[in-house]
């Protein structure tokens, strides 16, 4: 794994070439992105043009891009991976967590303003 992007997953590189495939490659498994290319242009001369290409723009589809900024925690990486594979999933889990906060603070309210609400009556209780 290259150490250059800090990554941990397979991704198409967003400064390849030709959608970043062979440079993801490479970066992937520490090779040089100049063997890869040759390694894919031989391929592509033994097998006949259509097949490898077929297959490199399968892979173009398959590949989730590279990500713009490295990830800090497995969480961000474990998020990214959800909203590039599935938007709608990500969404969900980014409403549940944003319900789960606003749920919390809610609570926080209540316990506050019933303290200075009980506060309040029994400061005015003494007034009376």
């Amino acid at each position: 794994m290259s150490s250059q992007h800090g990554r941990q997953g397979l991704y198409r590189s967003r400064s390849g070439m030709i959608m970043g495939i062979c440079r993801g490659i490479a970066d992937y498994w520490d090779f040089s992105v100049f063997w890869t290319r040759a390694v894919a242009v031989v391929v592509l001369l033994c097998t006949g043009f259509w097949p490898i290409v077929a297959i490199y723009f399968l892979a173009a589809l398959l590949m989730k891009p590279e990500p713009v900024v490295p990830f800090a925690t497995d969480g961000d990486q474990e998020f990214y991976d959800s909203y590039v594979s599935s938007r709608t999933l990500a969404l969900r889990r980014l409403k549940r967590v944003y319900d789960n906060l606003v749920s919390r603070i809610e609570r926080m309210e209540d316990t506050v303003t019933a303290k200075e609400y009980e506060w309040e009556r029994k400061f005015n209780q003494g007034n009376s």
